[in-house]
């Protein structure tokens, strides 16, 4: 791994260079072999160079955006997914340009056809590529430095990747600082999990000291410094953080997105809304829509509006409880509407009428807050913006994502606010979509028991736990 990590850098732009370069290779054949012989005025040497240009910065816009060039850093079947996905919007974008520079709509199978042999290509790219990364550089061998808060967690999350790094091994904090380091000497890398914060720094420092690679768990005091603003009006920096919430510039263009985006979306969803509704009075002549209290900015309770995916009266015998990947209260229609996320379309009304946004955080049940908010004091920093249809939490998080982890993607949104961070969380929206693992249930206590427990058994407070492979 160390005899190719200088080169990393320049190994996955040459990669990524290699798949941007044969998918326009293919766009610049089936250009001038075939649509611009068949339009009615043909371009010429420097309008070819032109339409093959936009293509190429549409190509690379939304590669950039849905993480088409994360080679090693995402699963190859994300990678792909990534690539098909960019190159869906990309076709579908220079189909519509095409036909509006000749004034008529052409036969698809073309730009079909071009399609499926960029796909056949990516996929290829991926295998053989991703095949390389990972003799090049394979997995990290990981020590995990763990505090009293639960890590199984984190175990879990680390151990799905076992492409990119294997937990091999696990200390507690409390091994002091001259055991931690000793230990980590044989080890690619360490990760830093949710530990006080006077021990983590020392461990930090003495890492970088002796050029160790290290990843570091965030705390909520870390991402409101990472968010803060830098000042120079003293002989010393300065970092203010600010706890304003929205500006009333950005209140207002925010408003406004969501006024024409949820309109335009309630127009075009129409047919589908139809179709939902039928499958649902089929399946057990219930109500189509399911309306729940949910809070917004500022504490602020309101009903939610939803296509009904569980059985009536579903939380009748049971309470308040968040749903889980075998939950047998979900209607068969249910699953399929959950599993692409088409339950949250009436959604949009509730955009509309402004008890939320297009982007935030997602609302929670009045009840699951207060029970969250006696361990996690910090949960209802959330509610400094409106809630959302998707958010910064849904895009980079998973449904059965943990809500102290929850609160930390969301209080980063809240903190890197702008017009732009929201439209980028719109266009990675379809690709979440598409993703099982962004809609499983929970598989454990939300709030942490079975969690700590989990992890107690299988890190000993006081001992190096090893991993056999």
């Amino acid at each position: 791994m160390k005899k190719y990590e200088q080169y990393k850098r320049v190994i996955k732009f040459s990669f990524s260079f290699i798949i941007v370069f044969l998918e326009i290779l293919i766009y610049w054949y089936v250009w001038i072999g075939y649509y611009n012989k068949i339009i009615e005025f043909p371009f010429w040497r420097r309008g070819n160079w032109l339409m093959v240009a936009l293509y190429a910065v549409l190509l690379i816009f939304f590669l950039r955006t849905y993480g088409g060039f994360k080679i090693g850093y995402l699963k190859r079947g994300n990678l792909i997914r990534s690539q098909v996905l960019s190159l869906l919007f990309v076709n579908t974008i220079t189909y519509i340009q095409i036909s509006l520079l000749d004034k008529k709509f052409h036969d698809m199978r073309m730009i079909l056809t071009m399609s499926a042999v960029q796909v056949v290509a990516v996929i290829l790219w991926a295998y053989i590529f991703q095949w390389l990364y990972q003799k090049m550089f394979p997995p990290k061998r990981l020590l995990l430095i763990y505090g009293d808060r639960p890590a199984f967690h984190l175990m879990e999350k680390i151990n799905s990747r076992e492409d990119k790094y294997y937990l091999s091994g696990a200390i507690h904090i409390n091994c002091g600082n001259d055991k931690i380091i000793e230990t980590a000497e044989s080890y690619d890398a360490v990760i830093i999990g949710d530990v006080p914060a006077h021990e983590r720094n020392l461990l930090m420092k003495e890492f970088f000291n002796r050029s160790v690679r290290t990843y570091t768990v965030p705390k909520i005091s870390d991402i409101l410094i990472r968010t803060s603003s830098d000042l120079d009006i003293f002989d010393s920096p300065l970092l203010l953080s600010r706890n304003e919430g929205l500006q009333i510039e950005q209140k207002l263009v925010k408003r406004l997105m969501d006024i024409v985006f949820a309109g335009i979306g309630l127009i075009i969803t129409l047919p589908f809304f139809l179709i939902i509704a039928l499958c649902i009075k089929v399946t057990d002549r219930g109500p189509v829509f399911y309306k729940q209290k949910r809070l917004t900015k500022d504490g602020k309770v309101f009903d939610i509006y939803k296509f009904r995916t569980m059985i009536q009266n579903a939380e009748k015998h049971t309470g308040a409880r968040l749903a889980s990947a075998e939950d047998d209260r979900i209607l068969p229609v249910g699953r399929m509407l959950r599993r692409i996320r088409l339950d949250e379309l009436p959604q949009l009304w509730n955009i509309l009428i402004g008890d939320m946004s297009l982007v935030g955080p997602r609302p929670e049940r009045p009840e699951l807050a207060e029970k969250i908010e006696e361990t996690i004091p910090e949960f209802s920093y959330r509610l400094k913006v409106k809630a959302g249809l998707t958010g910064y939490a849904q895009v980079f998080g998973k449904y059965n994502t943990t809500s102290y982890y929850k609160l930390k993607l969301d209080l980063t949104y809240i903190q890197n606010y702008s017009i732009w961070l929201d439209l980028k969380l719109m266009l990675m929206t379809p690709k979440i979509m598409l993703m099982k693992e962004s809609t499983e249930g929970i598989k454990e206590d939300e709030f942490g028991s079975n969690e700590l427990a989990l992890t107690k058994d299988l890190i000993k407070e006081g001992e190096v736990w090893k991993a056999e492979k």
